[in-house]
């Protein structure tokens, strides 16, 4: 049956916009969340193979976005206090908790994006409810810097910095600017997301960035010009999605990850990313009322900050975190393991690999 297949909300640094958006085979369905057997990004990147070691307990992966469903019957326990920095103008500093609705209370369609991403990253398993995240120990911190899928770079920069000071391992970023714009970091006539990623580094907080979805030769920025690991999208056969930048960046520091077919002419919900979205939002031939799927580099970009949760989980630095998961992502074509290729970045990640490395 061919299903329309909604795309993920472009999202907006300042005034430039990329959409972001997101893949495998049959799972095994070990758990049992009703829609495991359609996860195959988690079958991808042996997300589940990894659990015997860790699961994620421990750490937090603050989801920088559009905010998230905080009553989710899949995601509820799984989140920390979160902070809003879309405000009335004016307010300094935060002005709302990291629900999705934001302060006007009105949810808008595309600020679904936000609960889409951490579900991947860590919505309760073997619940019996729905889906299972990549590291389903792990917490959620929600910070809310889009509405209605855009945002400034003032925002975005003051929630990575808030997570950075309120105890977030990881930062997710499924955003970024148009192709083209990273010569404005390049040059450092803005580099305001940039400086704040580097100061959540000097916290030890891990960031993964979205590459982008508009077919280019680069990864967008903030992934590019900062010091974040830039993350690609593969569908579920483990070719870059048509979508996907090619994870290129001058450090390497590049990875693939699950992002879906994203088919414009429609597919399969199963060719693509299935997650939480807010309840009652979802698309009842993709998973249900609090369920959809969805395609991007915006939902490679969520598979990759969490195996970065389960290697934190284990005690790692982040140094440690970053090298485990450059150095045994897989080359699916080739056999190599860490080698720079120009569709893979290091290799699409693999959780079992990873979290196998030594502990440093």
């Amino acid at each position: 049956m061919q299903r329309s297949i909604r795309w993920a909300a472009p999202l907006a640094a300042a005034t430039s916009a990329i959409g972001l958006v997101a893949t495998a085979g049959a799972a095994s369905a070990a758990t049992s969340d009703p829609l495991r057997p359609e996860l195959w990004g988690l079958d991808q990147i042996h997300a589940e193979q990894s659990w015997s070691e860790s699961t994620g307990g421990g750490a937090t992966v603050a989801v920088v976005d559009t905010g998230v469903d905080l009553g989710h019957p899949d995601l509820a326990g799984q989140l920390v206090p979160g902070a809003t920095f879309v405000c009335e103008d004016g307010h300094e500093g935060p002005c709302g908790d990291g629900g999705w609705k934001g302060v006007d209370g009105v949810g808008q369609a595309t600020d679904s994006h936000g609960t889409h991403v951490a579900g991947t990253i860590a919505a309760v398993a073997d619940n019996r409810v729905g889906i299972a995240g990549v590291a389903p120990d792990a917490r959620i911190m929600p910070i809310k810097v889009l509405e209605d899928g855009a945002g400034t770079n003032a925002d975005i920069a003051e929630g990575i910095r808030w997570a950075a000071d309120n105890g977030a391992d990881v930062i997710n970023l499924s955003l970024g600017s148009l192709p083209g714009l990273q010569l404005i970091g390049a040059l450092g006539l803005d580099t305001t997301t940039i400086d704040a990623i580097e100061y959540a580094r000097g916290r030890g907080t891990l960031t993964v960035a979205a590459a982008g979805n508009t077919s280019t030769l680069l990864c967008n920025d903030p992934a590019f010009n900062s010091d974040s690991i830039c993350v690609g999208a593969t569908d579920r056969t483990e070719l870059k999605s048509y979508f996907s930048e090619l994870p290129i960046k001058l450090s390497g520091k590049s990875v693939a990850a699950p992002g879906g077919s994203g088919n414009p002419l429609g597919g399969p919900c199963e060719d693509n990313i299935i997650s939480t979205v807010p309840r009652g939002t979802g698309t009842p031939e993709c998973g249900g009322a609090d369920y959809d799927a969805y395609a991007g580099t915006s939902m490679a970009t969520p598979h990759v900050a969490g195996v970065a949760a389960l290697l934190y989980g284990q005690g790692r630095s982040m140094a440690g975190v970053e090298d485990a998961m450059l150095t045994t992502a897989r080359h699916p074509l080739l056999g190599t393991r860490g080698g720079a290729t120009l569709m893979y970045g290091r290799g699409i990640v693999d959780a079992e690999a990873a979290v196998g490395t030594p502990v440093s």
